[in-house]
């Protein structure tokens, strides 16, 4: 899983990147994923993935024309009724023919074992593997690989890896934290009847508490009085383990996991060129790798703020935001190239974008960059030239390669994401 990149010896692992749609597939093979991972409705994590199976089908397709790899999420807890319909399953399977599948149920392990024993088993976060000893478990079960629990500290890690050198480990890098151990939910399940386990979750956690005293007797209700640090008692911040990516390389994991199935392109496009140019920065010269500027790319997404969570032991209070779930970055998407010619690229757009604009674009394989203020904005379909134009509907703007310079220019292609900043009330 690991490999070498360019002359260098440093053995890079894995960069695993997810996709929700077809777009995401996209995205992440151009700006430099080694494997991505998607799920299907109704069978894994993400139930409510934007992406069927013959979406899953063309973009496992492209991947592995790109020679990439892709990871089919099968991680349910399977319930007695639900196995009349595997044999349903048996045959999306054999269709899609994915790298290997992702579970977590031990009866979906042995399924797939009696009736795929040739497909690698990825065992999924949600079996909540905390030790050596589980992951001997899960190597004696038949398991390729074993995705660690988010609990796992880096020196637990290390340990592990240690105690288990000939079998893959797995470790998220990037995205979203749950209050609960593993993902393990069961309050959104519980209040609102959407199963977290079957990626319905309503983020409970995200949610804002009044915290109120009943008196027993009485019945009388009382609430407690809370300072604006009390409000948020549950909103961990994301995790992000680009400040110790050096630490997290040097121990050998196999797969450096990014959350984010349910996500947009832009957000997996840029997560991606951050820690696929990040790593590339440290194998070519480990010794003096710089994390910042790397990081200063990650800062630009939408964010509940950052935390290396459980790296380096317990959790502390900075691992949760107490003052809101809003993200408080300066910049969002502008849009994403969908065509180009000898003359334009066409740029539809995520965000309303008015005449005067400053966008970024974010080049792969580069951590150059750039920038362009938009003198005036061409209407894509009536070509009509515009002082505004607000995102959706296909909304699309014309850039003519001219005003992007002679820098670069191979790289302006379909799926090349650019950012503005936000405009301020």
């Amino acid at each position: 899983m690991g490999q070498n990149r360019g002359m260098t010896k440093v053995k890079l692992p894995e960069l695993l990147a997810p996709a929700g749609t077809l777009d995401a597939f996209q995205t992440a093979i151009l700006y430099g994923a080694d494997a991505i991972y998607a799920g299907l409705p109704g069978f894994s994590m993400r139930a409510r993935a934007k992406i069927d199976v013959d979406g899953v089908k063309q973009g496992i397709e492209l991947a592995h024309a790109a020679g990439k790899k892709v990871y089919l999420a099968f991680n349910l807890f399977a319930h007695d009724h639900e196995y009349a319909n595997m044999p349903r399953v048996a045959e999306v399977i054999k269709y899609l023919a994915p790298d290997a599948l992702i579970v977590s149920d031990p009866g979906i392990v042995m399924w797939v074992r009696e009736n795929f024993p040739d497909m690698p088993i990825h065992i999924s976060t949600q079996a909540n593997i905390c030790s050596a000893k589980t992951v001997k478990f899960w190597q004696n079960a038949g398991a390729k690989l074993c995705v660690l629990a988010r609990e796992v500290s880096h020196a637990e890690f290390k340990n592990i890896r240690t105690e288990c050198p000939d079998i893959g480990l797995e470790i998220f890098v990037h995205g979203a934290m749950c209050m609960s151990y593993s993902g393990r939910c069961l309050l959104s399940n519980f209040i609102t009847g959407r199963p977290a386990n079957r990626g319905a979750c309503a983020q409970l956690c995200r949610w804002k508490y009044d915290v109120i005293l009943r008196e027993r007797e009485s019945g009388l209700e009382m609430p407690v009085t809370e300072d604006e640090r009390g409000a948020y008692i549950m909103n961990s911040r994301d995790l992000c383990l680009m400040p110790r990516l050096a630490d997290v390389i040097s121990a050998n994991p196999d797969s450096l996991k990014i959350e984010g199935r349910n996500r947009s392109e832009y957000y997996v496009g840029s997560v991606v060129h951050a820690y696929r140019c990040a790593m590339d920065a440290y194998a070519a010269n480990p010794e003096n790798f710089d994390p910042a500027p790397f990081m200063d790319c990650l800062n630009r997404l939408e964010s509940r703020g950052y935390t290396t969570a459980f790296f380096d032991g317990p959790l502390g209070p900075s691992a949760h935001n107490y003052e809101t779930t809003r993200s408080t970055s300066d910049w969002h998407a502008a849009g994403v190239i969908t065509a180009t010619d000898d003359e334009n690229i066409t740029f539809e757009l995520r965000n309303e974008t008015r005449a005067g604009d400053e966008i970024t674009f974010i080049l792969p394989g580069t951590m150059d960059s750039v920038t362009v203020k938009l003198p005036k904005l061409i209407n894509a379909k009536s070509g009509e030239t515009v002082e505004k134009l607000a995102a959706g509907m296909g909304n699309s703007i014309l850039i003519p390669r001219k005003w992007l310079g002679d820098t670069h220019r191979e790289k302006f292609v379909p799926y090349v994401l650019a950012y503005k900043p936000k405009k301020r009330i």
